[in-house]
């Protein structure tokens, strides 16, 4: 049951750095979940395992950690999708 709720949780993370930044997470809701799980391993990286933990995601350097990677993300896609469309 611990995994189920860790992917459900790391979805909802990838879903809501979508929200805030506006942007939508390639992939759907594997996406979501994979921007969720990356996303909590990048922001505890940078700002350490600290704030509400649940489902073994510290919240918010995991959201913050999502958003920087959908960013990321979003902006190599963009530049991707341009170059390639000239």
């Amino acid at each position: 049951m611990g995994f189920i709720w860790s992917l459900i949780i790391g979805g909802i993370i990838g879903w809501l750095a979508g929200v805030i930044t506006g942007r939508d997470v390639p992939g759907g809701i594997i996406g979501n979940i994979i921007a969720g799980f990356i996303g909590a391993w990048l922001g505890t990286l940078i700002l350490g395992d600290w704030g509400p933990d649940i489902g073994g995601f510290a919240i918010i350097p995991a959201i913050i950690g999502s958003i920087i990677l959908v960013l990321i993300v979003s902006f190599i896609l963009g530049k991707v999708r341009k170059s390639s469309s000239e």
